[in-house]
């Protein structure tokens, strides 16, 4: 697995918008986040949330795989990830996402094997919101599905389908990690 940190991101992203000549400010509101947020994101003090990058990737026209990987996809009939070889981003220490469409050029989805881990008691993580849909297949453990002011319990084999646009996150249930299949419309 090839795994990419947030300072290389962050460069990725200073580096578009320096080409681009696109302002801090808005970088920041297509993000929908505060300027300070998103200079923190650039300088990799802070975690570059799939979310705000699938907002950039829609907003300019760029491979959400450049912004996450630095590499532009290049397959066109098919792509292959073999078990163990995906190329993966952690978002803060206790989710990640593991591509698995990173190679497949013009694609209308972004595919990703995600694990999350189990927070501390009370605590729960911040909802994010962009446009567009998503689905979500739990294949092992127990996931907290939070959307507007609705929670959802899922489990193995259950599956949401759902408007991004509505503020939403996904929480870990019980002591163990949840993993599931990640489709992003």
């Amino acid at each position: 697995m090839e795994k990419r940190n947030n300072k290389q991101i962050g460069e990725r992203l200073k580096g578009l918008r320096d080409v681009l000549g696109i302002p801090v400010t808005r970088m920041a509101q297509v993000c929908d986040t505060t300027v300070e947020h998103y200079m923190k994101i650039e300088s990799g003090e802070s975690d570059p949330s799939v979310y705000y990058l699938n907002k950039i990737s829609k907003a300019y026209g760029i491979a959400l795989d450049v912004l996450l990987f630095g590499s532009e996809p290049r397959m066109q009939a098919y792509f292959v990830t073999r078990a163990g070889q995906s190329q993966f981003v952690e978002h803060r220490d206790d989710y990640s996402y593991h591509s698995l469409a990173s190679g497949f050029k013009n694609r209308t989805m972004d595919v990703f094997y995600t694990i999350v881990d189990p927070l501390p008691e009370g605590k729960s993580h911040r909802k994010n919101s962009a446009p567009g849909q998503e689905v979500i297949v739990v294949l092992k453990g127990r996931l907290e599905f939070i959307i507007d002011d609705k929670t959802i319990e899922l489990g193995v084999g259950d599956t949401v389908y759902f408007d991004t646009s509505h503020p939403h996150c996904m929480n870990a249930l019980g002591d163990k990690p949840v993993k599931f299949l990640c489709v992003i419309v």
